[in-house]
């Protein structure tokens, strides 16, 4: 396998998720090594020269003012690790461990560390290796940096704190050794470099996003099934509609409806106006495109920032290598690990879903209840002996008011830290944090809005849905069949909630 070039300029999503997930080798590229080298030997001239530059011989946040002796530069950097791994809480996952890995390493490449290429060499030697930092999931205001969390990382790059490796916890040191990666011995500025940046929140980030469209997909799928169980009109759906307020998102909902629908028998059986009088139907199935379709621009706009993040350079300072007739090159201070721009777009992220979990509910809702669905209460036969999908419907509304309280903004947020210094922070890792378990509860809506719907196709029976959702039906079918009397369907839902999350549903749209 051709490992991927790691240069700090490049990196696309689809290699990222190659990198975390497919376990793929990577390498720091001959430029990018060149641009280290450079903004390294300005680093080098500085210390020799005894000029105070913040984090190189200077202490660190408050403690800017006191200067360090060049005897301690070294020392300053490994305390700087010791001090800043205190985090607490559920370690991250392996995926996430992997993404922080390739998105710093990704960020040294870039060249404006001012560190040796060995640093972030290190990182992908512990990638190739699978030496798999134990990291605390929590301890990040997403301000300075995610600090505590990339100094837990930081930590067995330099030989110390705990890894994970070949399914044991053991320490950095024995990880280390087993797969040859020699530790680091951290020189002027390479312990700030290590932890000043933003790439805790962003993996957690840019891992979600992927489950967030294989989401948006699911739920087009899953609302095109509902729509026939309803026996719904596509109407709503006409193209020329979105033409007259083109939002991308509502085009994409829409015609991909319209396939999923097209030559559904169920449609066709009610389709003369004597035998179905309604004129328009309900907000959760008429305007789909339109909440659908909020929620792809929202996803759009998010893609957009992580874009810019997954190629950006979050140290302080940041090692401006000199391109003139000195050469001399200039170190500035400022705020690129600040995590504002990614703390907005998870509060952005963590609102579609919301919005994605409470269409679905109502959806659910109007199969579920008599007076809406035209079918059966509580889509089972002989209602009252048997209870039928009454409690999905109370589950799914369970989910989705958790949902809500989940979705409470974390970028309005801060704290003051360090002695006032760190006086605005983003709270972005927080908010990043909480989107996985959000996405399991969406995931599990969803999954009993599709249980829902196909039971309710099979009421209709012999009419057939579209050929799209067909397919749809035919998975939910493989894994549970056609409620006749009262049986538990958590597992049901268990099931059908694993297809989404390995994108079975949204794969239909492709």
């Amino acid at each position: 396998m051709n490992a991927i070039q790691i240069d700090g300029e490049h990196l696309s999503f689809a290699q990222f998720y190659q990198i975390v997930h497919e376990h793929a080798l990577v390498e720091i590229s001959p430029a990018a090594r060149e641009r280290m080298i450079a903004s390294r030997k300005v680093i080098e001239r500085l210390v020799q020269s005894d000029t105070a530059v913040y984090g190189v011989n200077t202490g660190f946040g408050k403690m800017a003012s006191v200067r360090i002796s060049r005897e301690q530069i070294g020392e300053l950097q490994v305390n700087l690790v010791r001090s800043h791994a205190c985090g607490v809480g559920a370690p991250l996952s392996e995926a996430e461990t992997r993404a922080m890995l390739v998105l710093r390493a990704n960020a040294i490449a870039k060249g404006f560390s001012g560190v040796r290429p060995v640093v972030a060499e290190t990182l992908c030697e512990m990638l190739n290796q699978r030496v798999h930092p134990v990291i605390p999931s929590q301890g990040s205001v997403g301000a300075s940096g995610d600090l505590a969390p990339l100094a837990h990382l930081a930590q067995v790059a330099i030989g110390e704190g705990e890894a994970i490796f070949q399914g044991r916890r053991i320490s950095g040191a024995e990880a280390m050794k087993a797969t040859v990666i020699t530790p680091l011995a951290l020189e002027a500025k390479e312990g700030l470099a290590l932890l000043n940046g933003t790439q805790a929140m962003l993996a957690l980030l840019s891992l979600a996003l992927r489950e967030a469209e294989i989401a948006v997909n699911t739920a087009d799928v899953a609302a095109a099934l509902s729509l026939d169980a309803l026996r719904g009109s596509p109407a709503a759906f006409d193209e020329r509609i979105a033409m007259v307020r083109p939002y991308p998102g509502h085009a994409t909902t829409a015609r991909n409806l319209r396939r999923l629908n097209a030559g559904s028998a169920i449609r066709e059986s009610h389709r003369p106006a004597d035998k179905d009088r309604r004129v328009q139907d309900a907000y959760s199935l008429r305007c789909t495109p339109q909440v659908h379709g909020a929620v792809r621009d929202a996803l759009a706009q998010v893609r957009a920032t992580l874009e810019v993040e997954l190629n950006s350079a979050t140290d302080n300072p940041l090692v401006f290598a000199g391109s003139g007739p000195d050469r001399a090159g200039e170190v500035i201070s400022g705020g690129n690990f600040h995590g504002q721009p990614l703390a907005i777009a998870a509060d952005q992220l963590a609102i579609a879903l919301v919005a994605l979990a409470g269409i679905s509910e109502r959806r659910i809702e109007q199969m579920t209840n008599p007076q809406t669905s035209l079918l059966p209460a509580f889509l089972v036969k002989d209602a009252g002996l048997n209870s039928g999908f009454m409690i999905l419907q109370v589950t799914a509304a369970a989910l989705t008011s958790e949902l809500k309280t989940q979705a409470a903004p974390h970028s309005v947020d801060s704290i003051p830290t360090s002695a006032n210094q760190e006086d605005y922070v983003s709270m972005g890792m927080g908010a990043a944090r909480r989107i996985q378990p959000m996405l399991a509860n969406l995931r599990n809506v969803l999954a009993i809005e599709l249980l829902s719907a196909s039971q309710g196709i099979d009421l209709l029976a012999p009419l057939r849905t579209g050929a799209g959702a067909q397919k749809a039906y035919d998975i939910v079918r493989a894994f549970s069949r056609m409620v006749e009397e009262d049986r538990s369907l958590a597992p049901d839902i268990a099931k059908v909630e694993q297809e989404i999350a390995r994108n079975a549903f949204g794969k239909i749209l492709e």
